[in-house]
């Protein structure tokens, strides 16, 4: 996918709008690291999202207070505290979204917080670091087709997304 100016992004973005084939998602990214807090908000604005960050547990749970978010994206290990107390204050807010999990924790580390998530009622996908931007893109976009109300119909090495996920979850 070629990389585009971010006044291209904003454009293509506010002509889908207009169209209403597609809206920008609400993004906020939850990450310590400098490096994949931008890596990640890139990705996110050239693929045409509003983005907000936030580097520490206490700015992700003030920002998820005051504001309203179609996703987090959020690191579980973080400079002042646990990603999981992220999550409840999510739950506290009746959120409605969704939550990433990228994190450099081990598979049973990320599988725990999803079925922390789960029963806190928080829709929770997760990816490993360092992310995968294509893998990221695809979850942003299903996520955005999915706030419209659209079949999500993205692909993954030529295979249908969606199917592959109903594999998984049998």
């Amino acid at each position: 996918m070629p990389v585009m100016s971010s006044e291209l992004a904003s454009s293509r973005s506010e002509r889908a709008d207009d169209d209403g084939e597609r809206r920008a998602l609400q993004l906020l990214v939850v990450d310590d690291d400098a490096a994949q807090r931008t890596l990640i908000a890139l990705a996110a604005k050239q693929a045409g999202h509003a983005v907000t960050v936030a580097a520490t547990c206490s700015d992700a749970i003030r920002e998820v207070r005051n504001k309203r978010f179609d996703c987090v994206t959020l690191d579980l290990m973080l400079e002042d505290g646990d990603g999981t107390e992220v999550l409840k204050v999510i739950a506290d807010t009746r959120f409605a979204g969704s939550v990433i999990v990228i994190s450099g924790m081990d598979a049973a580390k990320r599988i725990e917080a999803r079925l922390f998530a789960r029963s806190l009622g928080i829709d929770l996908q997760s990816l490993p670091k360092p992310v995968d931007l294509a893998a990221l893109r695809i979850c942003l976009a299903n996520l955005g087709k999915t706030a419209l109300g659209l079949p999500v119909v993205h692909t993954w090495g030529g295979v249908a997304a969606e199917s592959v996920a109903a594999k998984h979850r049998s």
